[in-house]
Parts: structure tokens; C-alpha cells; sequence
């Protein structure tokens, strides 16, 4: 599986994200992960409010009677790249296979709008979708979060912050998650996926005002002191992944907090592998998995 990845990379022409100027990632990323993808029922494009300005959703149906369960989506890409559309293709996929309304959230991006307001935007989008959700066919009893890297801190982000103000949210889908800022490389970091440990530096580097603020538990989830009576996570991580060692230890470390926990660890998978369910049988069996864990948490 990390060979189909660096396959990509070398196909692609794509050098390290951190070679790159900001605007050449972005181009670069879009391209990459901009994929058909099995269609859905149906797509619409809104506007809603946010802290600084409006912001851009997506909302996939799929078909399926309505009111279906609600799953809040923030993209991954170092909270630095990634679109509506790069994130078009997974998001189709889950709201296939989980039967969820799915909400695509198009926030804020650094370093033009650092930490922490991609974290204001993703909750913006949470509440609203929880107030609204019956207004697009969705259930705001059967309400989740999901997010893959830089959008799975996100999502681990707002899940603790729907805790403290009585959001009642029933499942988080963490997919190789980002939680912690002070995090040790990898041993399996062998540079061979679609992000490195020198990546990973730089995107840290774009989205935080000042290296302490990644002690900031909104920037480094694993670092909250409390992890209670959160909705229960499925948490996904590989093997040939920088981010791997700190996605295990958020699993453990819920599981500790006493959450409910579905920790599924693919030691031969990349970082980003369940973006090629289409072209890769592992991934495209995992997301299978990932969906079913989502199922049964949200009915």
C-alpha cells in the first residue's frame, strides 16, 4: 500500500508538500485529489454564517428515506490545502456506504487565517448543521463528526467542545487524525507516502501564530485534561504514517477517558490511503469498515 502511494506521488510529479510554495500545494492538492466518484442521490452548495464571514458547505445525499443520520466533514490537507472539491471524492463514499447526509465544511485555511480560526469555523458548522438539519432531509438526533488528518483534529476538536456545551452529538470519525503538536516522528517514516514528518513541520508551521500555541489543546487534542463522556470515536491509523503514534495514543487515551472506542490500525497502510478506495481493494475494504463502525454509532 505505501508503494500505490509513492507510485501517486512519482505519477503525479508531486514533490514534498514542504518544497512547495503555499499556492503550487494548493493547485497541486486540488489536482491530485479532485477524483470521480460513485454519485449520489444529490449535491447542493450553501452559504452559512461563520465568526468571520460566510462560510461554504456541501451537502451529499444519499439515497436513502429521509431523515437520515447528519456527519459533519472537515477535509484534511495540514489545514493549509484541501477544497470542497478535493474532498468531494471520500465524502461521496461515505454518504453512500453510512446512509449520511454528509456536510462538507470549506474552512478557513492558514497561514492567512491561522489558529484558531479553522477550529471557529468547524464549530460554526457543527452548530449549524445541528439546528438545520431538518431543513435538508437530516436527522439532529443522529448528528456525527469526521474528518481526515489536519480536518480529524478538527473534528476531535468540536466533539470535546460539543461536550462542554450539551451538543448532543453521537459518534466522531477520526481518520489518521493529527493530535499533537510535540508529537515524536514515526519510526515507519520512511518518506515514501504523501506526508512526512518535514511536512507535517511545515504545515504546523503555517497554521500556528507561535509555536506554544500548540500546547493549546484546541490545537493538540491528545493534550486536553479531559477526555470524558465524549461521543464514542472510531479512530483509524496506519503504520506508514508520521501521524500514526499520536493517533494510536488519542485512541488509548479516550479509551482511558471511559469513551466508547473502535480503534482500527492498518500497519501496511499510508497516510490518505482511504482516498484511493477507488483505485486500491485495501482501502476500498477499509472504508467499508470505517462506514459500517459509523453505521451502527449513528443508526
Amino acid at each position: 500500500m505505501a508503494a500505490a502511494v509513492a507510485a501517486i506521488r512519482r505519477q503525479e510529479g508531486l514533490p514534498a508538500w514542504h518544497e512547495m510554495s503555499i499556492d503550487r500545494a494548493r493547485r497541486r492538492e486540488d489536482a491530485v485529489f479532485t477524483a470521480d466518484a460513485p454519485a449520489v442521490d444529490r449535491i447542493g452548495d450553501r452559504s452559512i454564517p461563520g465568526p468571520a464571514g460566510d462560510i461554504s458547505i456541501r451537502i451529499y445525499h444519499p439515497t436513502t428515506t429521509a431523515p437520515a443520520p447528519v456527519c459533519v466533514f472537515y477535509h484534511g490537507g495540514g489545514w493549509t490545502l484541501g477544497t470542497l472539491d478535493s474532498a468531494g471524492s471520500i465524502c461521496r463514499r461515505l454518504a453512500r456506504r453510512t446512509g449520511c447526509v454528509v456536510v462538507s465544511v470549506d474552512y478557513r485555511l492558514a497561514p492567512e487565517h491561522p489558529f484558531p480560526a479553522a477550529v471557529a469555523d468547524a464549530e460554526s458548522a457543527l452548530s449549524w448543521t445541528a439546528a438545520n438539519a431538518e431543513t435538508f432531509g437530516g436527522d439532529p438526533d443522529r448528528l456525527g463528526v469526521a474528518g481526515t488528518s489536519a480536518g480529524g483534529n478538527l473534528a476531535a476538536v468540536v466533539a470535546r467542545h460539543a461536550r462542554d456545551t450539551d451538543l448532543d452529538l453521537r459518534h466522531q470519525l477520526l481518520l489518521y487524525p493529527i493530535t499533537d503538536h510535540a508529537a515524536a516522528a514515526d519510526p515507519c517514516d520512511d518518506h515514501t507516502g504523501l506526508l512526512t514528518r518535514a511536512d507535517m513541520d511545515w504545515f504546523w508551521e503555517q497554521y500556528l501564530p507561535m509555536p506554544a500555541d500548540g500546547a493549546d489543546p484546541d490545537a493538540s487534542p491528545l493534550r486536553a485534561d479531559d477526555l470524558s463522556k465524549l461521543a464514542p470515536a472510531t479512530v483509524v491509523t496506519c503504520g506508514f504514517d508520521p501521524l500514526g503514534e499520536e493517533g494510536i495514543a488519542y485512541a488509548d487515551r479516550l479509551r482511558d477517558a471511559g469513551v466508547a472506542v473502535d480503534h482500527a490500525h492498518y500497519p501496511r497502510m499510508a497516510h490518505g490511503f482511504l482516498s484511493l478506495a477507488g483505485s486500491v481493494d485495501a482501502a476500498d475494504e477499509a472504508l467499508d469498515d470505517v462506514a459500517a463502525a459509523a453505521r451502527e454509532r449513528l443508526g
